[in-house]
């Protein structure tokens, strides 16, 4: 039986202070996924990209199980989060031929 590989993960002091994004773009081929993390300011003509994360369909998937999982533990824990589905108007996306979502 194979033993489990333990990982190392290190964590820079500049990479532990994160980045705030407030929208995401999603956008995919047949082969990866790109997640584009935007800081978008009020009465601003430009967001700009803070972070753009690729991956494979499969750890794609991943990530969705594992955002999901810590959704509903949270909202066990805390409270439904709701969204305010009217309160963003939607944005003009124009990264190219992929479909795009916030």
């Amino acid at each position: 039986m194979k033993q489990p590989t333990e990982i190392n993960i290190e964590l820079s002091e500049e990479m532990a202070q994160g980045t705030y994004a407030n929208l995401a773009v999603i956008s995919h081929s047949p082969s990866e996924f790109v997640l584009d993390f935007v800081r978008i300011m009020p009465g601003m003509p430009k967001a700009q990209v803070k972070s753009r994360i690729i991956l494979t369909p499969e750890h794609a998937k991943r990530l969705l199980n594992a955002l999901q999982d810590n959704i509903t533990k949270y909202e066990n824990a805390y409270s439904e989060i709701t969204l305010n589905e009217g309160g963003m108007p939607p944005i003009p996306m124009t990264f190219g031929p992929n479909t795009a979502q916030a």
